[in-house]
C-alpha cells in the first residue's frame, strides 16, 4: 500500500473489513454486503460454473434489498461489480474502460442471476451499466466500495450512471491508502 503496488485479494478483503465497520457505525449492514473475491474469481475458485453457483449461494444468504459489492480479478486487473437483485440492476465498474461484451465475468454474473432467479421463481432482469475510470484498478475499486458504503441513500447509481466520466484524483486514492493503513494499525503484531 505504501508504494502503490498491485493490490492482492488479502489487501482488498482487509479494506472490506474496514468498510464493514463503517457500515456498522452507520447502521447500514443490512443495506450493503461484500463478496470475498477468493470465492468467485479466477484467482480464487475453479471454473465459471462454480463461480456462478458460489455467487448464487452468497446472494441467497443476503437480506431483502441488500446491495452486493463483488470485487473480481481477471488475473491482472481488478473490476468491481455492484448487484441490486431487487431492482435487477448490475453495475460493472472497470477502471481500464474494457468492454465486457463477451467476457467470462459477464457470463458468470449472468449465469448466477439466472440460477438465483430460478430459486426465487423470478424472470429476467433489466440490464447492465458499466463504470469506467483510470488505470489503478485495485485502488479504484476500493474507492468505489468506500463511496457505496458512505452513501446512506444508496444513490450511487445516479452518480455512476451510464456515460459518467467520474475520475478520482491521487488525493482520493491516498485517502483509501491512509484508511487501510489506519485499519492495519488496529491489529497487534503476532
Amino acid at each position: 500500500m505504501a508504494n502503490k503496488l498491485e493490490v492482492s485479494n488479502r489487501v482488498l478483503v482487509f479494506y472490506m473489513s474496514y468498510l464493514h465497520e463503517v457500515l456498522k457505525k452507520c447502521k447500514m449492514v443490512d443495506m450493503v454486503a461484500f463478496v470475498d473475491p477468493d470465492h468467485i474469481g479466477t484467482l480464487g475458485c475453479g471454473n465459471p460454473t462454480e463461480s456462478a453457483w458460489s455467487l448464487s449461494d452468497r446472494y441467497r444468504q443476503g437480506r431483502l434489498g441488500q446491495i452486493f459489492v463483488v470485487p473480481y480479478n481477471l488475473g491482472a486487473h481488478w473490476m468491481l461489480t455492484v448487484v441490486n437483485l431487487n431492482e435487477e440492476v448490475v453495475h460493472f465498474m472497470d477502471s481500464l474502460k474494457r468492454r465486457l461484451d463477451t467476457g467470462e465475468w459477464k457470463s458468470i454474473v449472468n449465469n448466477f442471476i439466472k440460477i438465483y432467479n430460478a430459486h426465487k421463481n423470478r424472470k429476467g432482469r433489466k440490464g447492465i451499466l458499466e463504470q469506467k475510470n483510470d488505470k489503478t484498478c485495485g485502488y479504484f475499486i476500493m474507492r468505489y466500495m468506500k463511496e457505496i458504503v458512505e452513501d446512506k441513500n444508496l444513490d450511487f447509481s445516479i452518480k455512476w450512471g451510464t456515460g459518467s466520466n467520474l475520475v478520482y484524483t491521487d488525493k482520493d486514492i491516498d485517502e483509501i491508502r491512509a484508511e487501510w493503513a489506519k485499519h492495519v494499525l488496529k491489529f497487534p503484531e503476532n
